[in-house]
């Protein structure tokens, strides 16, 4: 969808229902308050029976295995955990290893040539999960490939010949193959990582067993991957040539203001799946117990009720309670790195180049979920 029609569905029909060609059908939810009620009530609308879109008339199998299609009061028992991980006190042992990555990323800007900023955020959002899942370096460029063809198998870039099924089938094997293996080192030889860390967890008072382990690395390896690449991506594409992007490099007290907005702005997960669970009330609609619900993270976030100028990037924004991380019981485990790391790449960026300007057309990424680029082209001038 494009934001025209998520307009007219907030102005006309907030809570609507749709029917595809081949008769499946979900109710689409694209106002704020709507997607708020909706992400907010894990008693009415679950989250076991598929998160995704493209999941829609299949249960997922992944239902109360990984965290994200495990709903409360479960699904705290598994977070906790991991949410303690990610704290502050992770994020400042980390910070000065990413501040180096993060350079190291950008220095090729200064070459003045073509330099694509999409394929380099994937490797700094690669890098970031290899860091807290302690993965060898050398196989961050093949698990990154292969994280974008498990969100977007029909992209031309990232899958293989054959049907986008045939892709996604592949690309699952390969991921799942790969951390059984790292599991089992890690029971073996744990240590001060994500991945050791699950194994050790407790889940209904005994250890994650070897798939569960399995399958909520690969759901933490794809969403760290495939979402924070798009912010600074979907960002300077945008604004790039622009004062708007002027104007925040020379306010680094906005930095973190300008975060939340450049959050707002891409939001990169478009869309978030759910089902009722019983019969229920939604903007005038009668929503029946097993219907299913796609609320239109994108289009909240550009509700006019709750941000006034929607379509403005406005680093001063406050309030700013975007929707992008979600809302509620399931709010991103991950928001404090993902926060961390596109606060010193918008710093690091900033503070050593100037001029940013595109170097021609980049490339849009194909998802149904995911928002953001494949390719995209640029160049700048270093800060002397």
């Amino acid at each position: 969808m494009s934001h025209e029609v998520w307009a007219r569905l907030r102005r006309d029909s907030p809570v609507a229902n749709h029917v595809l060609p081949d008769g499946r059908t979900f109710w689409s939810v694209a106002s704020y308050r709507d997607v708020d009620a909706v992400l907010r009530d894990t008693v009415t609308f679950t989250s076991q029976r598929g998160t995704l879109l493209d999941q829609l008339g299949t249960d997922d199998p992944a239902g109360g295995i990984q965290l994200v299609a495990t709903d409360p009061p479960r699904h705290a028992t598994l977070r906790m955990p991991l949410q303690r991980s990610l704290a502050a006190k992770r994020i400042a042992a980390m910070r000065g290893r990413l501040r180096v990555v993060t350079r190291e990323l950008l220095a090729p800007l200064a070459d003045g040539g073509p330099y694509d900023l999409a394929d380099h955020m994937r490797r700094l959002s690669m890098a970031v999960m290899g860091i807290l899942m302690d993965l060898p370096a050398s196989d961050w460029p093949r698990l990154a490939a292969l994280s974008f063809a498990a969100i977007a198998p029909e992209d031309p870039i990232f899958g293989q010949p054959g049907s986008a099924g045939s892709v996604l089938r592949a690309a699952h094997r390969e991921l799942f193959a790969y951390f059984r293996d790292i599991a089992r080192q890690r029971r073996a030889r744990p240590g001060d990582d994500l991945v050791s860390l699950l194994t050790q967890t407790r889940w209904d008072d005994r250890p994650l067993n070897q798939g569960e382990v399995v399958s909520n690395c690969y759901s933490l390896l794809v969403g760290g991957i495939v979402t924070t690449s798009q912010v600074p991506a979907t960002t300077l594409a945008d604004f790039m040539g622009t004062a708007t992007l002027t104007q925040w490099a020379a306010a680094p007290h906005l930095l973190a203001g300008g975060v939340e907005e450049a959050l707002r702005w891409a939001t990169p997960t478009m869309n978030l799946l759910r089902y009722a669970v019983t019969d229920t009330g939604l903007g005038g609609h009668r929503i029946r117990a097993g219907d299913a619900v796609v609320t239109w993270l994108a289009s909240a976030n550009r509700d006019v009720e709750v941000f006034p100028g929607p379509f403005t990037f406005d680093i001063r924004r406050r309030p700013n309670k975007h929707l992008t991380f979600g809302v509620g019981s399931h709010y991103c485990v991950g928001n404090s790195i993902v926060r961390a790391t596109l606060g010193l790449f918008f710093a690091e960026l900033f503070s050593h180049f100037t001029d940013l300007a595109p170097a021609g057309p980049g490339t849009r990424l194909h998802s149904n979920t995911i928002s953001g680029w494949v390719t995209l082209p640029m160049t700048a001038q270093a800060r002397s």
